[in-house]
C-alpha cells in the first residue's frame, strides 16, 4: 500500500506492485487517478482510495480497506508538503502529525513479516539534534498530542522551513520508536531521506523563490546532480525486501552528498 501518488510514490509502486494488489492513496483525486491509470495500463492490479493523512478517521478507513484486500505486507508513506507549499502549521500537520498517525494506525494492521517505509527528506539532517527531552517527545508522544507540544506551537516555529526540518527530524525519531512496537508483530519499519529528486514537486520548488538555493545544493554536492525517482525506488525495494531483514529503525540518506557538503562548510545551513 502506497500513500502519495506523486513521482516517488509511483516509482515505488512500479517496482513493488508486480503480482500484488496495490492500494494507492492520495488526497489529490486527480493525481491519484492519473497515476492509477498509468499503472493499470501497464497491467498492475490497482485499487485507489482518497486519504487525508491529517484525519484519523480517513487513515483508519484506509487501513480497513487495506485489510479487506488481504494481508498488509508493505506500507509506504510518501505524503508530504514542502516548505514552499504551505504555512508552518500546515507543514507540521501533514509532515509531522500525518506521518505519526500513519505509523500508529498501520502499526496495528501490518502483518507479521511485513515492512513499513516513510519517504522523509534530507532536511531532517540539516539541523543538529534537538534537546534530549524534545527528541524523546517527538519520538513517543501519541500522534494526537504532538501538535500541542510547547516547542511546536506557532510562536515557537518561526517559518515553514523550520517546521519542515523539525518534522523531518521527527520522522526519523519516530521510526526508531515505532521499530520497537512493530517488532512485537515481527514487522520492520525504516525511513529514506532523499535529497532533490526530479519530480513535479521539485520542479515547483526550482521555479519558486527558493530555486537558487536548490541549485546551489546541487552544485556544491559531490554528485552534482539531482536523482530520478527510480533511484529512490531501488533503495526502497531493498529496505522493504528480505535482504534487509536485519534493518529496522534506520534512516537512509540519499542526497548526492548535499549534507556532506553542508557539514564541510560548502553550503550554509538553512535557518
Amino acid at each position: 500500500m502506497i500513500i502519495g501518488a506523486g513521482g516517488i510514490g509511483e516509482a515505488i509502486a512500479r517496482r513493488q506492485g508486480v503480482g500484488k494488489v496495490l492500494l494507492l492513496a492520495d488526497r489529490n483525486v486527480q493525481t491519484l487517478e492519473a497515476a492509477a491509470m498509468r499503472l493499470r495500463e501497464a497491467s498492475y492490479d490497482v485499487v485507489t482510495q482518497n486519504v487525508d493523512v491529517t484525519s484519523r478517521a480517513s487513515v483508519q478507513a484506509l487501513a480497513r480497506r487495506a485489510q479487506e484486500l488481504g494481508r498488509v505486507m508493505q506500507i509506504i508513506n510518501t505524503a508530504g508538503l514542502s516548505p514552499n507549499m504551505a504555512l508552518a502549521r500546515t507543514v507540521l500537520e501533514v509532515d509531522l502529525y500525518g506521518s505519526a498517525l500513519v505509523f500508529e494506525v498501520f502499526g496495528a494492521v501490518i502483518a507479521p513479516g511485513g515492512a513499513g517505509l516513510i519517504i522523509s527528506s534530507m532536511a531532517g539532517h540539516m539541523i543538529r539534534p534537538l534537546p534530549e527531552d524534545q527528541e524523546k517527545q517527538l519520538a513517543s508522544t501519541p500522534a494526537d498530542e504532538l501538535l500541542a507540544l510547547p516547542f511546536l506551537r506557532p510562536e515557537a516555529i518561526p517559518n515553514s522551513m523550520i517546521a519542515y526540518m523539525v518534522a523531518k527530524r521527527a520522522n526519523y525519531l519516530r521510526v526508531q520508536a515505532e521499530a520497537v512496537r512493530w517488532g512485537e508483530k515481527a514487522a520492520r519499519v525504516n525511513a529514506i531521506s532523499p535529497g532533490i529528486v526530479v519530480t513535479p514537486l521539485a520542479a515547483h520548488e526550482l521555479a519558486s523563490e527558493i530555486g537558487p538555493v536548490y541549485r546551489a545544493m546541487v552544485e556544491a554536492s559531490p554528485a552534482k546532480r539531482m536523482a530520478p525517482p527510480d533511484e529512490i525506488a531501488i533503495a526502497a525495494s531493498f529496505l522493504l525486501g528480505p535482504d534487509a531483514g536485519f534493518i529496522t529503525g534506520s534512516d537512509l540518506l540519499i542526497d548526492g552528498g548535499v549534507i556532506a557538503a553542508m557539514r564541510a562548510g560548502r553550503l550554509p545551513a538553512p535557518g
